[in-house]
């Protein structure tokens, strides 16, 4: 199978310590994350993903808003310079360990964080990330 991923996801994704929007949306996520660890690969979609799957009919939703379809522009342009590689939606990305750590490395040292302005959990994913990503639930073997 492939997860379906916006793309200020895979930044999101980095820093995943098992806290969300509702049980449903952890219990999804934790989900996905087994996936990613058994080697699915992730396809780039615009709009709502399968992170965003228990939230959306929801008044937690906020998939439609202008400032995430920024995000997810800014994390495209992000990742893509990391990648090596234009990124869009419809790209296939297949995660391994050294790209994880690449990215991560990139997130911590601040850049890969331009999407990541003005979001609610800034401050926790800095944290994570502060910490060598202790905790973070993607992890690649």
């Amino acid at each position: 199978m492939t997860i379906r991923l916006r793309a200020h996801h895979l930044l999101c994704m980095l820093t995943y310590v098992g806290k969300g929007y509702s049980p449903a949306f952890i219990a999804n996520y934790d989900a996905i994350a087994g996936r990613l660890a058994a080697g699915e690969d992730i396809l780039l979609v615009a709009g709502p993903d399968d992170i965003c799957a228990p939230l959306t009919g929801t008044t937690e939703c906020h998939c439609f808003y202008e400032s995430v379809t920024e995000r997810d522009a800014k994390a495209m342009e992000a990742v893509s310079g990391l990648l090596g590689r234009p990124l869009s939606s419809g790209s296939r990305i297949a995660l391994d360990r050294q790209m994880l750590e690449l990215m991560r490395a990139a997130f911590a040292s601040g850049q890969a964080r331009q999407a990541c302005q003005a979001c609610e959990w800034f401050e926790l994913c800095s944290n994570v990330a502060a910490i060598g990503y202790a905790g973070a639930r993607i992890a690649i073997r």
